[in-house]
């Protein structure tokens, strides 16, 4: 299982999901460009004393990122809000990596042609979406525990 995000905006998500990753010993991809600068030490702070606990690799592309060794295996997840598929109906499998949009800009049409389902989070008729880290850690919660992924965990 693997968490990615796609050209995030915003470093407190980045920092956010960068600690999900950590405590649940998930690795990162972070696709970029960013919306804000990523240095290594920006990145660093993002992760707080998390960051030598998570596993990140960085992509400069979207293309990069699919052409990549780890990312041959498995299913690509989109984690969006108009998915087929609801969160809870959805059966993932051990090897799927679930990719999390941009926030201010949405997912465009060429990552949605490049994945292998797109899925929504259930949520409150008239509301949105959730915040890109907090929809993150919903769904690989949701993924984690329909593969055993958290059976090794205290």
């Amino acid at each position: 299982m693997r968490l990615a995000l796609y050209q995030p905006d915003i470093p407190q998500n980045l920092g956010a999901a960068l600690r999900i990753a950590a405590c649940w010993a998930v690795p990162l991809d972070l696709i970029e460009p960013c919306g804000f600068p990523l240095t290594d030490k920006a990145l660093a702070r993002a992760a707080m004393d998390y960051g030598e606990k998570a596993e990140v690799v960085r992509h400069p592309s979207f293309e990069a990122f699919l052409q990549a060794p780890l990312r041959q295996a498995g299913r690509l997840v989109l984690i969006e809000t108009d998915g087929d598929a609801r969160l809870t109906d959805f059966r993932f499998a051990p090897g799927d990596t679930l990719l999390l949009g941009r926030e201010s800009a949405g997912t465009p049409q060429g990552v949605y042609t490049a994945v292998d389902a797109v899925v929504r989070i259930p949520m409150a008729p008239g509301l949105r979406s959730l915040n890109v880290a907090v929809a993150g850690a919903v769904a690989l919660a949701e993924a984690l525990r329909q593969t055993g992924g958290f059976d090794g965990f205290p």
